[in-house]
């Protein structure tokens, strides 16, 4: 339960019992309800209308949000999983195959945070190592070669800080995987669907579409980290969400990103299907504007779209 939603998720707990509650008046109980069910549905509103950059990044982590798996399952076709870099070994951090999307043929690939403690500990809680970068880089070669867009799902804290994934290239995996994404002669669509951190989510995100979901965030940093840095403490972390600008609105405005994808009301974690519904018909109408499409025109598109990031006007 996130703390500003604390008040909803009280009354809709009252709610509960009175539907469990038997009675001689039921049409009493029912008007009750209906009466609670309208003031959570205003309180809801009125919170979610106002939330500050600091509560958006708590609604972007929440573990009940629909995670890769969950868009897979519900937008792709025919999913098939390939795995391993062919240079170290498989990393389940990050996960890619190809599929069929509108009955279109599609690399897809993206971050899987899990769902319990199991699943997260071995897709390592949406970190990935050289080894994951790497295979989306064998897998955008791929797509470049049999002439299939990619579509990416970034949802991960960053790139994993571990040991062995410094002493394996993190870096360099990460620079290799955005000059992959650059060079990509096929359309390449991506959507943030809760976290976009650091460098770990633009190796997979430098493309020609990229969406945001409305409650996701898109950072260099998490706001502990760099509240860490300037404040010497994570207690500024509000502090650091706002001087981020991290939230969708933010990014659209700086023309970091091309448009925002609407949530239903209280977060994508309230109706799973609903964002993954609105994320698939955005993306739909993004590959048919880049459709059909050359290589060449592509590519400097591309590239232009990301010197413009930084021009001064």
């Amino acid at each position: 339960m996130l703390e500003f939603e604390k008040p909803v998720i009280e009354l809709e707990a009252k709610i509960a019992e009175l539907r469990h509650m038997s009675s001689d008046d039921e049409i009493n109980i029912a008007d009750e309800i209906s009466r609670m069910q309208a003031k959570a549905g205003r309180l809801l509103s009125q919170i979610y209308t106002k939330l500050t950059p600091a509560q958006i990044v708590q609604v972007a982590r929440h573990p009940e949000r629909p995670h890769f798996s969950d868009y897979i399952k519900h937008m792709i076709d025919d999913f098939t999983p390939l795995a391993g870099d062919r240079l170290f070994g498989e990393d389940h951090a990050l996960i890619g195959g190809v599929g069929r999307f509108k009955g279109q043929s599609v690399v897809v690939m993206g971050q899987e945070k899990g769902n319990d403690t199991e699943s997260r500990i071995k897709h390592n809680f949406g970190m990935a190592r050289p080894e994951g970068y790497r295979k989306a880089q064998r897998l955008m070669e791929m797509a470049s070669q049999f002439q299939i867009p990619v579509i990416s799902l970034v949802d991960t804290a960053g790139a994993y800080p571990g040991l062995g994934a410094e002493e394996r290239g993190q870096s360099e995996a990460i620079a290799r995987s955005i000059e992959s994404c650059l060079k990509l002669e096929v359309p390449m669509l991506s959507v943030v669907i809760g976290e976009g951190g650091s460098g770990g989510a633009i190796a997979i995100a430098a493309a020609d579409r990229i969406y945001m979901l409305e409650n996701s965030i898109y950072s260099v940093i998490s706001p502990e980290g760099c509240a860490s840095i300037l404040w010497r403490s994570a207690d500024y972390a509000k502090d650091a969400a706002v001087a981020l600008k991290l939230t969708a609105k933010d990014m659209l405005e700086n023309g970091l990103i091309d448009s925002i994808i609407k949530e239903p009301l209280g977060g994508a974690h309230r109706n799973k299907k609903e964002p993954i519904a609105q994320a698939s018909a955005e993306l739909e109408k993004g590959l048919k504007q880049l459709t059909p499409w050359k290589s060449e025109k592509l590519i400097a598109a591309r590239e232009e779209k990301f010197l413009k990031m930084g021009r001064a006007a």
